[in-house]
């Protein structure tokens, strides 16, 4: 752990359909690509873009500038809400699974519907 704060509990997971709620981009909707916990950050498509110069790299690679999306801090998005697609906080309740038994699922707590990784069921 890192002398910067504690590592706190994510509840945001790669997949998840999210709404930025401050910064410039405040407001855009994307989906997860990657989570990074260690720095309590999310990297979002389409999100927090930047532009980088990259230099040609033999035959593969031409050079030029590439764009980006750059780690966002994850007290800036909240979870989309699947019904209506406005922001919404996140919950957990003890539901049946495919198999029959009892497991946690989480719930987007606007309207109560299970919050699915990827946006399909």
């Amino acid at each position: 752990m890192s002398d910067r704060g504690q590592i706190t509990n994510m509840k945001l997971r790669k997949g998840m359909q999210v709404v930025v709620i401050a910064g410039k981009d405040r407001g855009k909707t994307g989906q997860v690509e990657s989570v990074l916990p260690e720095r309590n950050r999310v990297v979002i498509g389409g999100v927090n873009l930047m532009k980088k110069a990259v230099k040609a790299t033999g035959k593969t690679k031409q050079a030029g500038i590439v764009e980006f999306p750059a780690p966002i801090h994850a007290s800036n998005v909240m979870a989309a809400d699947p019904k209506s697609g406005k922001r919404t906080r996140i919950g957990y309740q003890v539901g049946k699974g495919t198999s029959g038994k009892a497991r946690k699922v989480r719930i987007a707590k606007r309207s109560g519907q299970e919050l699915v990784i990827g946006g399909a069921k």
